[in-house]
């Protein structure tokens, strides 16, 4: 007997654990990108953007071990529906790859919208527009601060991440779950 979308979304809040140990990481990553770009040239800054993104899963698992979150469930459709958002975002490297080579400026407003899009469909399975605001609005700051500092977009870029992801976070906290 099938279950309703109700009672896979209760399943899916109870084996997440509110779903926060991706978002800590990519924070830390996207801390550890800011202090990258203040520190080094901009194309050392630009590959630590580059490989640091790459880190935010893996250290997202670590964390959800300490967090008791199941991010690998396999037996609920909305958690395979996540892990296909997750590959969707993924399959953007194909966009960043070549940006990289032809066209490196454009990188950081790339890879700072594309890692956000899966937002979207992860506030619609918990019900909550957190997902549609973090996703929204980390776009529209990120294209915004890109224009405005043209000097220092992987650190304002990165900070936009890092704000929204605090922001984030403390609507994943408070929200009450249904």
């Amino acid at each position: 007997m099938s279950k309703s979308l109700d009672e896979y979304r209760q399943e899916f809040e109870r084996s997440t654990n509110r779903s926060m140990s991706l978002p800590i990481a990519g924070m830390i990553v996207w801390l550890g990108i800011s202090v990258a770009s203040i520190l080094l040239p901009e194309r050392s800054a630009l590959l630590i953007l580059l490989f640091g993104s790459g880190t935010i899963f893996p250290i997202g698992l670590m964390i959800a071990k300490l967090r008791h979150e199941d991010l690998m469930s396999n037996q609920n459709p909305l958690a395979k529906l996540m892990g296909l958002c997750v590959l969707m975002v993924n399959l953007l490297w194909l966009v960043h790859i070549p940006l990289v080579m032809y066209a490196p400026q454009f990188v950081p407003l790339s890879v700072g919208i594309g890692l956000g899009l899966h937002w979207i469909v992860y506030g619609w399975i918990i019900r909550h527009p957190l997902g549609l605001i973090h996703a929204v609005g980390r776009s529209v700051l990120i294209v915004l601060v890109w224009f405005m500092f043209p000097e220092q977009r992987i650190l304002m870029v990165s900070a936009v991440v890092v704000l929204m992801y605090l922001f984030t976070l403390y609507q994943m906290q408070t929200r009450r779950v249904v």
